[in-house]
């Protein structure tokens, strides 16, 4: 339970960290700039969600925008009864589940990106998931005995979709899909595609430490995003980049994990081992154009390790990383190196 509170703490840390390095405004401004913006915070999709609005006084927005991620949870969530989510894996072996258009989207990005990890992102690791319990009062050390138990239930490509129907279905009993290394990232695009049918221009959208930064802040400058050092749990940063229009997603062994006989075990699991990955990397955070790339890339990328993971971002150009060491250094991929600021002496740029 300890330290189930100190992963709730460092969420809020998180939180006040980006959001404090992000809102900062000139205390010049004319007061018709709207300075101040309206906000709201609920605790949806097990983490503290914020929405920031800059050029706005309509709180109904706010209150839309809500609904829609209330909406949201009720079909993708593993954890509540009637999703779904849930109604597909109670499915699973016997017959396909008819979906909505959401959860469709999701589902087919989710292979997706399984083909483009070479599967070390995997939407039905939810049996190794559930084993493990990582962060919930639950939480253990399984067996290798469990653990070789629940691996034969794992492959993305024994998710069936059909189009026509707009069907899901999971060849295998006890097969469990997990959305969540990917519907943080889908909720962002989503709050952010509102936002722009509403006229707002200026916001900072956060999901638990998933920001999209939509536009530019009220003084027309870029946004100020801090990335969060991921060896500490105060909710400090090692630099700083400035962005507009883009998603900062940070995955790392810092958000939830248990130690046991002295060794840590992070949630970040391998879907061919059963074990978290073991790499140097304590924390990497992908900037992108759309959240839901960079949710399920930041645990893609972290699995690939730093030279892999280096090689696959710079051969795109719709991404950008930075790695965080265990030994603390920081590694960049290209298109990020000229936008990164060096904020804590402790680390060091290692490329």
């Amino acid at each position: 339970m300890k330290k189930y509170l100190n992963y709730f703490c460092l969420t809020i840390s998180l939180i006040f960290s980006f959001a404090l390095l992000s809102g900062c405004t000139n205390n010049s401004q004319s007061s018709e700039a709207n300075n101040e913006p309206i906000e709201k915070s609920e605790i949806l999709m097990g983490t503290v969600i914020s929405v920031k609005i800059y050029d706005s006084n309509d709180e109904a927005i706010l209150d839309d925008v809500f609904n829609k991620v209330r909406e949201l949870e009720s079909k993708l969530s593993i954890n509540d009864e009637g999703t779904l989510i849930d109604k597909i894996n109670e499915a699973s072996g016997i017959n396909p589940v008819e979906i909505d258009e959401d959860t469709y989207y999701l589902l087919e990005k989710g292979l997706e990106y399984g083909n483009i990890s070479d599967g070390r992102f995997d939407i039905t690791i939810g049996p190794l998931v559930k084993l493990w319990s990582i962060g919930l009062e639950g939480q253990k050390l399984p067996t290798q005995e469990e653990i070789d138990a629940k691996l034969p239930l794992i492959n993305y490509n024994d998710l069936i979709l059909n189009d026509k129907e707009k069907t899901a279905f999971l060849k295998r009993k006890e097969m469990i899909i997990d959305l969540g290394g990917i519907a943080k990232g889908y909720t962002a695009d989503v709050i952010s595609e509102m936002l722009s049918e509403r006229g707002v221009n200026s916001a900072i959208i956060n999901l638990g430490g998933n920001i999209l930064a939509k536009g530019k802040n009220t003084n027309g400058n870029l946004w100020k995003i801090g990335i969060q050092n991921p060896t500490s749990e105060r909710g400090d940063t090692v630099g700083i980049i400035k962005i507009e229009n883009k998603s900062v997603v940070t995955s790392g062994i810092y958000e939830r994990y248990f130690e046991e006989n002295g060794v840590r075990y992070h949630h970040l699991l391998d879907p061919k081992t059963g074990y978290p990955y073991e790499n140097n990397i304590a924390g990497i955070t992908i900037v992108s154009d759309k959240s839901i790339d960079g949710d399920a890339l930041s645990t893609s990328v972290f699995a690939m390790g730093i030279e892999e993971g280096l090689k696959f971002v710079n051969s795109r150009d719709d991404i950008d990383a930075i790695f965080v060491t265990t030994d603390n250094k920081i590694y960049l991929s290209d298109g990020i190196k000229d936008n990164f600021e060096l904020s804590n002496e402790d680390f060091t740029i290692a490329n």
